[in-house]
């Protein structure tokens, strides 16, 4: 079967980012995280847990987390479990002396949840990254968009100016993934032929190329950055996220080094700066529009780096490992019958061509994106700070919260409630299927609001949600039109998986 994969023209449905991005975007309404007056308050409890001795306390959990047998997951279910309670209190990572104040209030539940999206009671500033925000020098001395509260003026300029992005080059990312994904399944191919097994790394050059050339229409290659874009990224943003992650060193080694002390951003300031004038140099048309909404041409440089580089590239760096580690695990053969049989023959009936049209009739496919969206978030913490007095609730009881107190939320466990999924812990290809499964999509979160919204300048959530399902679709889309079936190994890894494919079972049919 002849298959073309087109721009996203007429013909196509155009996904919500790409589409009616203006300032007339409403503010979005979040379930709510306080019972209805009609509804009798579930009864008031004090929130569990403690800080501990000040400074002490911080750096006893931060060990705990990064260090304790089973890992962060393990630090917050024996916490669940000591208090009885999907709220608690407890101090999040670094602590001493990266950040100044550790302390949370804990979410670890789906109806709790929301309240960090409700703009009408949290404030998001300066939070992206948490308790503590890394230094403006790793962005060229401005605090980017993704630290920026929607309260803030410039943040809705920012926000627009990445809606412009998104929806100038948006004929080009159907054709753009094509191209450079066939090139990458072409090496998986060769390398499985000679090797026995192929490794999914090179999903991170791919996927790099692939930004640059359907964002900006430059291929890296072809400039003095050449094939280094990838590496320099992953530096840079280790420096930006060092003090929340784990790189698998010794305790006495990594802690002291990552957590205890913010890594000297002068030793990653001359490879930023090969990313800064690559964009610089390939973005005009969106340095002339911020010229335009009154932005300097430097500021919206800096901040296109990070939305493609640490935010869209971070996340398919992310995503992408864990979608086929979910999708190709073992026991899946039945899924991938159904799933080559389903993108088949609606691609078939379109005339061979892949459109936003033609996906949307593939419902299990959608499903099985969703579902792996659900099980594994891509961003899995999310903070916001009270700003006024307020009561939430999880599932048993209300408490009170005081303004200015921090919430924290760990996505993995909120998507994973066993109060709203049934078999919350299994990977259910199917689950978003039906009238039923699209009640659910409400709980999937991961973009920093529910599934079910949209992204606009009065809220927080990710500018670019609906590109990053669209092109998560595109690789299911690709795997199944060119093979019947795959299985992968996957390990983690200090961001993600890393995975190997083991078997690429050419398509039949």
């Amino acid at each position: 079967m002849e298959v073309k994969f087109t721009s996203l023209s007429s013909k196509a449905i155009s996904p919500a980012p790409l589409k009616a991005l203006s300032s007339e975007a409403e503010s979005l309404s979040f379930p709510s995280s306080e019972p209805k007056k009609q509804q009798q308050q579930l009864p008031l409890r004090i929130i569990p847990g403690d800080y501990g001795l000040p400074s002490f306390g911080a750096i006893k959990d931060r060990l705990e987390y990064f260090y304790s047998d089973g890992g962060r997951n393990e630090f917050f279910r024996s916490r669940q479990q000591k208090y009885k309670s999907t709220i608690f209190r407890a101090n999040m990572p670094p602590g001493p002396f990266v950040a100044s104040d550790p302390k949370v209030i804990v979410l670890l539940d789906g109806k709790s949840f929301p309240v960090l999206f409700d703009l009408t009671k949290v404030e998001k500033k300066d939070l992206f990254t948490g308790t503590y925000m890394p230094s403006t020098n790793l962005t060229g001395g401005y605090r980017i968009l993704s630290y920026l509260d929607p309260s803030e003026p410039k943040h809705e300029k920012l926000k627009h100016l990445i809606f412009f992005l998104l929806k100038s080059r948006s004929n080009n990312i159907i054709p753009q993934f094509h191209s450079n994904y066939t090139d990458l399944f072409d090496s998986l191919d060769r390398e499985l032929s000679k090797n026995g097994k192929a490794s999914f790394s090179g999903n991170d050059q791919t996927a790099f190329t692939f930004l640059c050339r359907a964002f900006y229409g430059t291929d890296p290659k072809d400039t003095s950055l050449g094939s280094d874009g990838p590496s320099l990224v992953q530096k840079w943003v280790l420096f930006n996220l060092s003090p929340e992650l784990s790189l698998g060193l010794p305790k006495f080694i990594e802690d002291p080094i990552l957590h205890t002390f913010r890594l000297p951003s002068i030793f990653v300031k001359s490879d930023y700066k090969r990313l800064y004038d690559f964009f610089y140099g390939s973005a005009g048309f969106v340095l002339e529009e911020a010229e335009r909404q009154g932005i300097s041409r430097d500021e919206a440089c800096h901040n296109i780096l990070f939305a493609t580089c640490f935010n869209t590239f971070g996340g398919v760096k992310i995503f992408f490992p864990a979608l086929m580690k979910w999708i190709g695990g073992p026991g899946n053969k039945e899924l991938h019958s159904r799933l080559a049989q389903e993108i088949r023959s609606a691609v078939k009936s379109n005339g061979g061509e892949v459109t936003i049209a033609t996906m949307e009739e593939m419902l299990l496919m959608k499903s099985v994106v969703y579902e792996t969206f659900r099980i594994d978030p891509p961003v899995p913490l999310q903070y916001a700070k009270a700003k006024q007095d307020m009561v939430i609730e999880n599932h048993e009881n209300s408490f009170q919260v005081k303004k200015g107190e921090m919430l924290f939320g760990f996505q993995p466990f909120a998507t994973k409630d066993p109060k709203i999924f049934e078999r919350a812990e299994e990977f259910v290809g199917d689950r978003f299927l039906g009238e039923e499964g699209e009640k659910l999509l409400k709980y999937v979160l991961w973009s920093n609001g529910p599934e079910t919204e949209s992204p606009s300048v009065r809220n927080k959530q990710c500018p670019g949600k609906d590109f990053v399902v669209l092109v998560s679709r595109l690789l299911v889309v690709e795997m199944f039109l060119r093979y019947d079936s795959f299985e992968v190994e996957a390990t983690k890894s200090a961001l993600g998986y890393d995975v190997n494919f083991i078997s690429l079972a050419k398509a039949t049919s």
